[in-house]
């Protein structure tokens, strides 16, 4: 009987599957999830768009009215391309199969998402971490010097980065998009809580590009990720798209949330200002070593000595769901990251993790 071990690599089969917790029945604030619906007209207007979509039919395989709204709504330089992915996985997985027959490794700094090192060992990519300072801002000498020795093909930069929240100097940014010999990947998946952006100067020769998702703008159900490059680089990296890899659905629906982008873009004002009340919180509370200023739409704290997970553990038997980051160990032991939610259930967390901090 052939097994995966005689045929899939040790290392991969090391390292486990990306874990989703279950969360029915729970206040859910884990997955950095926008956590409103649309009201109802609104929701009925957009089951009434889907009616006209034929599903006997392969959707647009350029996906171009989708592009359309996305280039004139979030401003992509005319000077550049644009590439659609299912997530921004799917444009991850593209870029490092792009550039894996080089040889050179794909590099970030760390801790970060962790789709970065999980996509780059699945492709047998070598990957270099280089690591944030202990208050999780860059590492601006180590990873300058990083990439004169590594060379790498691909640097990833999250920002706001995910776990940390953290926004990086754009000056020190645009410092290493200059000095890295290969490509630089700024991933803004938190574009819409951020207070800046690089999407406006793509398009040049750079090696510059910028990668968004439709997730945490509210719309994480439909899985639709876009990346900006140069048209030479976009127009490479298609080779290796899939088919139809946007479906009909999916395009439909983005075509019509940005449509409507002004109520977008009043949730995440909402989430913002709740960002803000909930830190000033977490800042107060005995028992709360420190709060990691953030410009996404979570916060990172970190607790007392061997308090993480006991803690985590409480706000899940009484019903709240957030994310245990300090189970991956190192500088994240005893660090824990809450999504923001809706201020009820963003009160509902405080008033546990108040309790849990007293028991």
């Amino acid at each position: 009987m052939t097994r995966p071990a005689d045929l899939m690599r040790r290392e991969v089969l090391a390292q486990p599957a990306y874990a989703v917790a279950e969360s029915a029945g729970m206040i859910k604030l884990d997955a950095m999830e926008n956590p409103y619906a649309w009201p109802g007209e609104l929701r009925m207007a957009w089951l009434e768009a889907l009616s006209g979509v034929e599903l006997n039919r392969y959707p647009d395989a350029g996906a171009h009215a989708v592009t359309v709204a996305i280039r004139a709504v979030h401003r992509v330089p005319e000077a550049a391309g644009c590439l659609l992915g299912n997530g921004s996985d799917e444009l991850i997985q593209i870029l490092i199969s792009a550039v894996q027959a080089s040889g050179r490794p794909v590099l970030s700094p760390v801790p970060t998402f962790v789709m970065y090192e999980i996509l780059a060992r699945a492709a047998g990519a070598p990957f270099v971490g280089v690591p944030l300072k202990a208050d999780f801002d860059l590492d601006g000498p180590a990873l300058l010097r990083a990439l004169e020795e590594h060379r790498p093909a691909l640097v990833f930069l999250a920002y706001p980065n995910n776990p940390t929240g953290r926004l990086y100097d754009p000056g020190l940014v645009a410092e290493v998009v200059a000095a890295n010999p290969g490509l630089t990947v700024i991933d803004e998946a938190y574009a819409p809580f951020s207070s800046h952006s690089f999407l406006s100067r793509v398009g040049g020769a750079s090696g510059l590009m910028v990668m968004r998702t439709m997730s945490k703008l509210g719309l994480a159900g439909l899985r639709l990720g876009y990346l900006a490059a140069t048209l030479e680089w976009t127009d490479a990296l298609d080779r290796l798209r899939l088919p139809y890899n946007i479906n009909a659905l999916t395009q439909r629906s983005v075509s019509f949330a940005l449509a409507h982008s002004e109520l977008l873009d009043e949730q995440a004002s909402i989430l913002r200002e709740q960002r803000a009340r909930v830190s000033a919180v977490l800042d107060a509370l005995p028992g709360v070593r420190r709060v990691i200023p953030s410009n996404a739409n979570f916060i990172l704290f970190e607790l007392a000595s061997g308090r993480g997970h006991p803690v985590f553990e409480f706000l899940r038997g009484s019903g709240i769901l957030i994310k245990d980051v300090g189970r991956a160990g190192g500088v994240l032991t005893d660090h824990l990251r809450v999504t923001v939610g809706t201020p009820e259930e963003n009160r509902a967390f405080l008033a546990a993790l108040t309790e849990a901090l007293r028991s």
